[in-house]
């Protein structure tokens, strides 16, 4: 099992910008993928972006081309979300996810979650 973290979120003028990290421990060498994922209020879970721990292969949601950037360090066992342009409509509870399978911007593929950070755009 992995264990995943959160950090990074908090409140941001729309137009700006935001860095989320989530450190993962626990079996870091089963994580093929990690993803990133939001739920907004009354909204159901989206995907945001994902990468492939090995060769750094990205996806990102249609919303978030161009503004989000997924990146991970191997290292560290940590994977990070640059949020840039940040409007309104991306507030939400921000999750990070892992994968020892399949890497897809499907919610049935992430085994171990994060308790989320909450992300506040204001407009």
């Amino acid at each position: 099992q992995v264990q995943l973290v959160e950090s990074g979120g908090g409140l941001v003028q729309a137009g700006g910008s935001l860095r989320l990290s989530c450190a993962a421990s626990g079996r870091t060498d089963t994580i093929r993928g990690m993803g990133w994922f939001r739920q907004a209020p009354g909204k159901e879970r989206e995907f945001v972006a994902a990468i492939h721990w090995s060769g750094g292969y990205t996806y990102y949601g249609d919303s978030m081309k161009g503004r989000f950037t997924i990146s991970r360090d191997n290292a560290k066992n940590t994977v990070y979300l640059q949020m840039n342009s940040l409007k309104a409509e991306d507030t939400a509870i921000y999750f990070c996810s892992a994968t020892n399978g399949i890497v897809s911007s499907s919610l049935r593929s992430y085994a171990d979650w994060g308790q989320g950070t909450q992300v506040t755009v204001s407009s």
